[in-house]
């Protein structure tokens, strides 16, 4: 259950690893205190989808 009492519901997103890190990025902006679960599953996750290499950004297409 979540803070708020009501049923903790799961989504699936695909993104690239540089989205990731775009939205790592963006959390890392927030208070650590209110993220840094989050940020350590969505590293966790990526971990094992990689094959446990750390996840590297592509290159630019530019």
């Amino acid at each position: 259950m979540s803070r708020s009492g009501q049923e903790v519901r799961e989504i699936h997103l695909s993104v690239t690893v540089d989205e990731a890190n775009l939205i790592l990025e963006g959390v890392g902006l927030l208070p650590f205190a209110r993220v840094y679960a989050l940020v350590a599953k969505v590293q966790q996750q990526a971990s094992q989808q990689l094959g446990g290499k750390p996840a590297q950004e592509e290159p630019d297409a530019t």
